[in-house]
Parts: C-alpha cells; sequence; structure tokens
C-alpha cells in the first residue's frame, strides 16, 4: 500500500512537472511578478528611455492616479493627478520633454462625445500640471451608431512627431477585425481626429482587439498589443504607418493583455488584468 501510494504521488508530481515544462515551452512570455490587487485593472504602461520606472494606470472605475513601478513590477509610489477623473483611461505614453499623455477615451458603447487625453508635465514632482486636448473622431455621426458599425472605441496610443496616433479597438456585431488609425495634434485644445487608415488584425473577435500599442524610443517601430498577439509595424514612412513590414507574433498565452511599452529596442514590457481574486501580471517579451 505504501508502494502504490508512493508510485502514485510520483506520477503526480512527474504530470504536474511536465505540465509546467509544456506551458513554459509554449510561450515566449516570461513571467515578472504579480502586481498589487491596486493594480488588478490595469490599463496602460510606459517607461522613459534609458529610466528603470514604469509608469501605470487604471481604467474606469478606479481613481485619477499614476502608479510608479520597478521593473519588478513593485509600486514605488502613486501620484494622483490633479484636475482629471478617470472615466476610462486605456492607455498611456510619452514625448520627448518628459510628458505623459493619459487616453481618458475608452468607448465600449460608442456613445461619448467627451473624448480627451490629459497631457501631464512635471510628472516627477509632487505637483503634476496637467492639460485637456480635446477630440472629437471626424467619422463618427451616431452616438451611439447601429451596432454593426461600432469601431469607435479607442484603447491604444503613441505619441511621434508632436501627434498622438490612435488606434481603436473594433466592437461591431460584425467583428471582421478592422482597426482603424486616428491622428490628433499632440497640443492642448479642441480637435477634429483624423482618420488616416485602416488595418485588418484578425477575424477572431476573442483574441484580435487592439487593446495596447508602444513605440520604441526613435520612432521606427510600433507595436499593437492583443490578448493573445503582437503586430509589430516597422519600415514605414510618414503616417503610412501599415505600409511598411508587420509582423504578426501569436504569444501562446491567453489572457487580458492591455499594457505594453519598451523596455528597450529588443523588449517589450507587458501586462494584463487580474482574474476572479488575483491580481494581474507583468511580462517581458524579447523581440526577434
Amino acid at each position: 500500500m505504501t508502494v502504490l501510494k508512493s508510485n502514485l504521488c510520483y506520477l503526480l508530481f512527474l504530470s504536474v512537472f511536465l505540465g509546467s515544462c509544456q506551458n513554459m515551452k509554449d510561450t515566449d512570455l516570461i513571467f515578472i511578478n504579480d502586481l498589487s490587487k491596486l493594480n488588478r485593472e490595469i490599463s496602460g504602461i510606459t517607461l522613459f528611455p534609458n529610466e528603470q520606472i514604469i509608469y501605470a494606470i487604471n481604467d474606469s472605475g478606479n481613481n485619477n492616479s499614476i502608479f510608479l513601478f520597478d521593473l519588478k513590477g513593485n509600486i514605488q509610489k502613486e501620484i494622483r493627478i490633479p484636475n482629471t477623473k478617470n472615466k476610462d483611461w486605456e492607455d498611456l505614453t510619452y514625448d520627448n520633454e518628459r510628458n505623459l499623455y493619459i487616453g481618458d477615451f475608452g468607448n465600449n458603447n460608442n456613445d461619448r462625445k467627451n473624448l480627451v487625453v490629459y497631457k501631464v508635465s512635471n510628472i516627477s514632482s509632487n505637483s503634476p500640471k496637467v492639460s485637456e486636448i480635446n477630440f472629437t473622431l471626424e467619422d463618427q455621426e451616431k452616438f451611439p451608431p447601429k451596432k454593426k458599425k461600432r469601431n469607435f472605441d479607442i484603447e491604444a496610443m503613441v505619441y511621434r512627431n508632436d501627434f498622438l496616433y490612435l488606434f481603436s479597438k473594433n466592437r461591431s456585431s460584425k467583428f471582421e477585425g478592422t482597426t482603424k488609425l486616428y491622428k490628433i495634434p499632440a497640443r492642448p485644445g479642441d480637435h477634429m481626429a483624423k482618420l488616416i487608415d485602416t488595418f485588418s488584425t484578425c477575424d477572431d473577435d476573442k483574441d484580435c482587439f487592439i487593446t495596447g500599442a508602444a513605440i520604441n524610443s526613435d520612432g521606427s517601430k510600433i507595436v499593437l498589443l492583443t490578448y493573445n498577439k503582437l503586430f509589430v509595424l516597422s519600415d514605414f514612412e510618414g503616417d503610412q504607418l501599415f505600409e511598411g513590414k508587420i509582423d504578426k507574433i501569436k504569444l501562446n498565452h491567453y489572457s487580458q493583455k492591455e499594457g505594453i511599452c519598451f523596455k528597450n529596442d529588443s523588449v517589450l514590457l507587458i501586462t494584463d488584468e487580474g482574474t476572479g481574486k488575483s491580481a494581474g501580471n507583468l511580462y517581458e517579451y524579447y523581440l526577434h
């Protein structure tokens, strides 16, 4: 009886061990750390080039704070951003003058008329300054439109050459994978977001939503994030971001990934939201 129990325990251990090895083999994502439960709904991250601090935001239902993590995902500081509301903060990016841009443009029902990006300066001080970049989408006429035309939710943004580039998360009832690319000036005021291009990701409505974007330090490479994929854009010119080289990478790891940024030109940082009682996670991914 003792021998039988011993053999059963060994077989159980072996199956768990092999299963763990299989999971490690199936994905190139490298797990770094669990995040704090304060960031269960983390929706955007960014990192200034050559620095060691990750800036992070949560989405709707949370307060108007930016969290500062070390590269292991441990919270170092929380900064409340004055004169802002978190209606639905979805992405975070930066410019070369150390301004941060917070995209309050989550629009699940496609009915918002108050889309805004908060431009935050002096983020390293105890008194950051905020200005508003308000905008409307030039091709939206109804709030909301018919369900088959609901492609006005925005969850991804990058800064490039004094403009903000916004990517839509397609919520159309007849999903076919189209993300729309809009462009607005990165300066305070009221603007019309110009629709400049579209791109078809894939037709799986569970895995082809664009949920985050990142740009490398010299602006030559942009990565779009879904729950299980990366689209790496390079060799583009001007605003023709989809006319260059596009590499499609399957992560083999499905979760609600919404945060992405470049750690350096060859390494990405990725976060996902928590599920159930679990907090989200921080990962690394090495571009090949």
